[in-house]
């Protein structure tokens, strides 16, 4: 996960933050730790003022599931670029049946740090040009696009320092079906500069510091089952509290870094019984 440039305020939390979360990225994805029964600490209680999901997010899969995941990520995040088939496994699982939708969101890390510095400096272009294949192709050409860039893009690391090459946007636009020409007019007017800032913001009103952050939302409070699962799971893969935690109303699940998919999988089941 990689977290976005902050105010002096917020930069010791999130130095914390990023360090574990980059560290459960990389080891929990392919070393996770042998399930085990005893239970974490309670954590304090927390409420997350998660922006209301509406019509006009980007939704995949039934708008009234029973179980929602809220993504805020960053196209040139090398951390949501490991994720994104992680939620595709999720929609092909679960998606048919209705069982859960996938919401996504922008948090573009373009804001430069008190050094002048920018993590991803087209992220916010990138971001617009998701909106763009929205604008002229429509939600499912939206998707289309989503999955195309984030195979596409080699991302932001130290190798590809400059990540996606901006003219492939088009490109990807035309290979997935949308209008090419119209679709660099919309980019390159600009015109979801401020939709994307928006979104982003809500995301610091939700307390997303990095990216992805993953918010499961649910219709009814969780149960003893859930409940039980996250404090087990917080042992068992030595998840920091702050990393995966259920909000005081037990209906918003907190998700930061691109934890694994038998984690989130096991999460839902627990949820599904509705114990």
């Amino acid at each position: 996960m990689e977290t976005k440039q902050t105010s002096p305020l917020t930069i010791p939390a999130a130095i914390v933050i990023a360090a574990a979360i980059v560290a459960i990225a990389i080891i929990y994805v392919k070393n996770p730790a042998p399930v085990i029964t005893k239970t974490a600490p309670e954590a304090p209680g927390i409420t997350v003022n998660l922006a209301t999901i509406t019509n006009s997010d980007h939704t995949y899969g039934n708008p009234n599931a029973p179980v929602r995941i809220v993504e805020y990520s960053d196209p040139s995040c090398p951390y949501c670029k490991t994720f994104n088939p992680t939620m595709e496994s999720l929609i092909t699982k679960y998606g048919p049946s209705g069982e859960v939708a996938w919401v996504y969101r922008h948090f573009p890390l373009d804001k430069p740090d008190q050094n002048g510095n920018i993590l991803h400096k087209n992220a916010n272009h990138e971001s617009q040009a998701l909106e763009c294949a929205a604008s002229v192709g429509g939600n499912d050409l939206f998707w289309a696009y989503e999955k195309k860039l984030y195979e596409t893009t080699p991302s932001v690391t130290g190798q590809t320092p400059n990540g996606l090459d901006q003219t492939q946007l088009p490109i990807i636009a035309k290979a997935v079906g949308i209008d090419a020409t119209k679709f660099t007019e919309c980019l390159s007017s600009g015109k979801f500069k401020d939709a994307v800032e928006q979104q982003y913001l809500s995301g610091v009103n939700a307390g997303v510091s990095g990216t992805p952050t993953s918010f499961i939302v649910l219709n009814s409070p969780a149960g003893k089952a859930t409940t039980d699962f996250i404090d087990n799971a917080l042992v068992s893969y030595k998840i920091p509290q702050q990393l995966l935690f259920i909000d005081n109303n037990k209906k918003i699940i907190s998700m930061s870094g691109a934890l694994p998919l038998e984690l989130i999988t096991g999460l839902i089941a627990a949820i599904q019984t509705g114990k």
